[in-house]
C-alpha cells in the first residue's frame, strides 16, 4: 500500500538531496484599510496597518521541498538590493542553502508588491526585469552550478519567464545533467518548450499545454493526447504531467495516459498549488517511488494546500492522514 511505502521511506532514508533552479522572487504584502477616496485621483486611500513579505517564485518551490523533509539547495539570480539580501535571509532561516544563488548588479530582485484593504487586492505592482541572462551570467551560473547538480538526487527547474532559463542555459544545464544520469524535472514557462529538450519531465496545466503546442482549446482527453504529441515530439520528453485544477492531473508519456482525479473536498486558494505539485513530486521521485505513485502523492498534497489561503506547504503525515481519510469515506 502507498501509505506504508511512504511511511518506510520516512523512517529508513537519509532526506533526498534536491536542486532547485529557478526564478527567485519576494512577494511583498501591504495590509491596510480603505474608508475614503483620494481629493487627487478616484482611488482608494489605503491607511497601512502592516506589511509582510513571503518566498514566491522558485523558492516557494524550495519551501515545500523543506517542509516535506528534503535537503534543498536552490540556484539562480538575486538583484543587489535590499530585497535580494531580505530573500536570501527567510532563505537561510527556512534551511534552504543559498550557495548557488548569484547576485547580478544589472537587475533588481523580482518583488510583486500587493496593496491589500480589508479582503480585496487593489493593485499589484511588479519590479523586475525578465532581459535574457548574458553569456558571461550564463557561464558564471554554469561554474556555479556544476557540482550542486552532481551532488544532487533530482534537479527542478522553475521557470516563471524572468530570463533565467534562455535557450543555451537551459540546454547547457540539462545536458550537464543528463551526463550525470539526473532526472530533471520542469515547471514551464513560455510558448517553445523546445528549450526542455532532453528533460525527464514536463508539469504544465491545461492552459499552458495548449498555449505551447498552439492548439486552441482542450476540452477532453484526445486534446489532450494531440497537444502532449506535439510536446513529446518537441523534447522527446519521459512523462508529460498536466495539471487540470478542479479534475486533477494526467499523467502521460508518448502511449498511454492515466488520469488521477481530483482530491480536494474544499477550495479556498490554488495559490502556489502547482509548486506543491512539483515540489511533492520530484521529492517521492528522488525517494524511489514511481512517477504514478509519487503524482498520486502530489494530487493529495495539492488538496490540502487549497484548503488553505495564500501560498501553503504541506508535510509527509498530512497527506498520509489526507489518503487515510479518503480511504475511510
Amino acid at each position: 500500500m502507498l501509505t506504508d511505502k511512504v511511511r518506510s521511506i520516512q523512517k529508513s532514508q537519509k532526506p533526498p538531496s534536491i536542486l532547485v533552479i529557478g526564478d527567485l522572487m519576494i512577494d511583498h504584502y501591504v495590509w491596510g484599510d480603505a474608508t475614503r477616496l483620494s481629493p487627487e485621483a478616484p482611488v482608494p486611500i489605503v491607511n497601512v496597518r502592516n506589511e509582510s513579505t513571503t518566498l514566491g517564485g522558485a523558492a516557494n518551490v524550495a519551501q515545500n521541498l523543506v517542509a516535506l523533509g528534503a535537503k534543498v539547495t536552490l540556484g539562480g539570480l538575486i538583484g543587489d538590493d535590499t530585497f535580494g539580501d531580505q530573500l536570501t535571509e527567510i532563505l537561510a532561516q527556512e534551511g534552504i542553502a543559498t550557495d548557488a544563488i548569484i547576485k547580478d548588479s544589472q537587475r533588481p530582485t523580482t518583488v510583486k508588491t500587493r496593496v491589500v484593504a480589508g479582503s480585496h487586492q487593489l493593485v499589484r505592482v511588479d519590479r523586475e526585469v525578465t532581459d535574457e541572462v548574458s553569456e558571461q551570467l550564463e557561464d558564471e551560473l554554469i561554474s556555479k552550478l556544476e557540482s550542486y547538480i552532481y551532488d544532487a538526487d533530482i534537479v527542478l527547474f522553475s521557470d516563471y519567464g524572468k530570463g533565467l532559463f534562455s535557450h543555451s542555459l537551459t540546454q547547457r544545464l540539462i545536458k550537464l545533467a543528463n551526463g550525470r544520469q539526473k532526472k530533471i524535472i520542469i515547471d514551464p514557462k513560455g510558448l517553445n518548450y523546445e528549450k526542455y529538450k532532453g528533460a525527464f519531465m514536463i508539469k504544465p496545466n491545461r492552459k499552458e499545454l495548449a498555449e505551447a503546442a498552439k492548439t486552441e482549446r482542450i476540452k477532453n482527453i484526445e486534446d489532450l493526447q494531440k497537444a502532449a504529441k506535439v510536446i513529446f515530439n518537441q523534447t522527446g520528453i519521459d512523462y508529460l504531467v498536466v495539471t487540470l485544477s478542479e479534475e486533477g492531473m494526467v499523467i502521460l508519456d508518448e502511449l498511454t495516459y492515466k488520469l488521477l482525479p481530483v482530491k480536494a473536498t474544499a477550495v479556498f486558494d490554488v495559490t502556489g498549488a502547482g509548486d506543491t505539485v512539483l515540489a511533492t513530486i520530484a521529492y517521492f521521485i528522488a525517494s524511489g517511488l514511481t512517477i504514478e505513485e509519487a503524482c498520486e502523492l502530489a494530487n493529495h498534497a495539492a488538496a490540502i494546500v487549497i484548503r488553505r489561503v495564500g501560498s501553503a506547504t504541506t508535510t509527509i503525515d498530512e497527506i498520509i492522514e489526507d489518503i487515510d481519510q479518503s480511504l475511510s469515506h
